[in-house]
């Protein structure tokens, strides 16, 4: 909160970045329709977030940057495995937690701010993520089993708990 206007940059940049990815899911799988669906919805709602972040960021006299790499986003990128259905697994799953760590945060973000127009576009970005998490899990049941995905999951976390206890303190989503 300290350097809020470099978090507003970043916010940004991923509301940008997950459109983005929605649109190579369905890049990459455009025979499964439900997931086609559901990606195109996603993207276009990401996108509306940009609009309503970039609308902030130029309130407050800031001007977007050049992207740069997030390394929590990249260290569990990395984590997905090659293979059609591993790969289609994990990048559903991958999502899932960035969306989950993402409404965490945004709710933290949220909490942190005093009550007016900031903090309740903040409540409601969080309740969007919250969605989104649930979105790619949902999606990941559909091609999926439960057991499959319960301990891919688990493994997941566990490496996102490694991958964040080895991450610096930034003014940043991730």
């Amino acid at each position: 909160m300290d350097d809020f206007d470099r978090f507003l940059l970043d916010h940004a940049a991923a509301e940008k970045k997950a459109s983005g990815m929605a649109l190579s899911m369905v890049s990459h799988y455009p025979d499964r329709t439900r997931l086609v669906a559901a990606m195109t919805d996603l993207a276009v709602e990401e996108m509306v977030h940009f609009r309503e972040v970039v609308k902030l960021v130029q309130s407050r006299g800031l001007v977007l940057g050049a992207d740069e790499k997030d390394p929590y986003v990249n260290a569990i990128r990395a984590l997905i495995r090659q293979g059609s259905d591993v790969y289609l697994l994990d990048r559903l799953l991958t999502a899932g937690v960035i969306e989950a760590r993402g409404a965490e945060r945004f709710g933290l973000v949220a909490e942190a701010l005093p009550e007016g127009d900031l903090k309740n576009f903040y409540r409601s970005i969080t309740r969007s993520e919250c969605r989104h998490f649930e979105l790619f899990l949902d999606l990941a049941k559909e091609y999926f089993s439960a057991e499959v995905i319960e301990s891919r999951w688990q493994a997941l976390l566990d490496a996102e708990g490694e991958i964040i206890r080895d991450l610096p303190l930034r003014a940043a989503l991730h």
